[in-house]
This record gives structure tokens, C-alpha cells and sequence, in this order.
């Protein structure tokens, strides 16, 4: 009688979940990474971060997760978690700052990868990935570089904490009595912040590209 045995981790598909909160996109990588059975097998397919911690499937040897859920949670969070639980994260974007590149390396990301790369390049991301042996692509290496040398924005002491007051979730007239001015002055306090930070190249033109910046330079932290 054939004795069966169980396929170790070498000779076994990597299992991966793609998590993308836009359902045609996590469809399509799940399609394109599903061309190589031998190699991947694609085992969940969510839309939400609550969706994957409660997949049958979960924990997986990869997660493929979007670098910008407008979920509240950062991403720094997720993949801590997913760290503790064994599985690696492969983050990906559409647009990503260096500062959010870093702040995903430095969490434990095993690799970054831009959504305009080929299906070839996050195939073989993700191979390297299980494995733990992903490096980082040119434009990512260059990202985690200009975050290490980017310049002080040089905002002013009023300027800052205005910014910190309001990444940290008080509304402009909250942040107008905390600080004892007008809501026209908090305004134009955090206009010039942004303006100066996008001067040296950081974008906080949003919320949560602010709250993500704030978590990552310790001004906030994580709820």
C-alpha cells in the first residue's frame, strides 16, 4: 500500500489572501497570481481587515495587503498582527510617500511593491516573501532613502501644534480653543504646515495621510 505523506513547506503552494477594499482589484490579483497553482494558491480573497481575521483560511503564508484601508487602523497595526499570527506582508500601492514606505518596512513588511508593477514581479514577490528572502526594489530603496535624509520642514512651535492637535482627531474649532485663537487662524496654522511639508516632498494633504505621518513620528499613537 502507497504510504501518503505530507507535502512540507518547500514542496506545498504558498497560500496567500489578498486584501483590497475594492473588490475588482483584489479579484484581479487573486486571478493574476492564480495563473501559477504549482506555486500559489490564492485562499482568501477580502475587502476588509475584520474579513481576513475571521477567513477559514487565516493565517495564510502571505498577505497581500493594501497600504491605504480607509479603515482607521494603521497599517503599522496590521502587520504586526499578522507577524504574531506567522503569516508575511506584502504591502501594496498605488501612491505611497516614503515615509509611509518606511513606516511599513520598519513595522516587519517582508517587501513593497507598486500596483503598476507586472503580475511576473508580484509572483516572484511573493515566493521571495514566503521564503523571507524579498529585497527591496530600486524604487523602494530610494524611497527609505530620501526618508532618511528628507529635510526639516521647519514649521514654526504655533504651526506644529496645531498639526499635532488636529492629527489627533479634534476639529479646527476644538483646536481654536485649545489653543486660545480663531479658527481662521488654526486654518492657515495648518495650511503652511502642509505647505511646507510639501515642499520637502511629504504630502498631508488628507486626514488620514496626517494621522498616518503623526502615528509615525510619535506624535499620536495608535488607538
Amino acid at each position: 500500500m502507497e504510504q501518503i505523506t505530507e507535502q512540507s513547506p518547500a514542496q506545498r503552494p504558498v497560500t496567500v489572501a489578498v486584501l483590497d477594499d475594492h473588490q475588482m482589484v483584489a479579484e484581479g490579483i487573486a486571478s493574476r497570481l492564480s495563473a501559477t497553482p504549482e506555486a500559489i494558491e490564492v485562499v482568501a480573497t477580502v475587502t476588509s481587515w475584520g474579513a481576513l481575521l475571521a477567513h477559514e483560511a487565516f493565517p495564510v503564508d502571505v498577505v497581500i495587503l493594501d497600504l491605504n484601508l480607509e479603515d482607521n487602523i494603521p497599517v503599522s497595526t496590521k502587520i504586526r498582527a499578522l507577524s504574531s499570527a506567522g503569516s508575511r506582508a506584502v504591502i501594496i500601492s498605488r501612491h505611497a510617500d516614503s515615509g509611509s514606505i518606511h513606516g511599513a518596512i520598519q513595522a516587519g513588511a517582508a517587501a513593497f511593491i507598486a500596483k503598476s508593477e507586472s503580475a511576473a514581479a508580484l509572483t516572484a514577490t511573493v515566493l521571495a516573501a514566503a521564503q523571507g528572502s524579498a529585497e527591496h526594489s530600486d524604487a523602494v530603496r530610494r524611497a527609505l532613502a530620501e526618508f532618511q535624509n528628507a529635510e526639516d520642514p521647519g514649521l514654526g512651535r504655533q504651526e506644529h501644534r496645531a498639526l499635532v492637535l488636529y492629527a489627533a482627531g479634534r476639529s479646527i474649532k476644538e483646536v481654536a480653543h485649545d489653543m486660545d485663537t480663531t479658527e481662521e487662524t488654526i486654518k492657515s496654522y495648518i495650511k503652511r504646515a502642509r505647505r511646507k511639508y510639501r515642499a520637502i516632498g511629504v504630502d498631508l494633504g488628507t486626514k488620514n495621510l496626517l494621522r498616518r505621518h503623526a502615528i509615525r513620528e510619535g506624535w499620536i499613537t495608535p488607538e
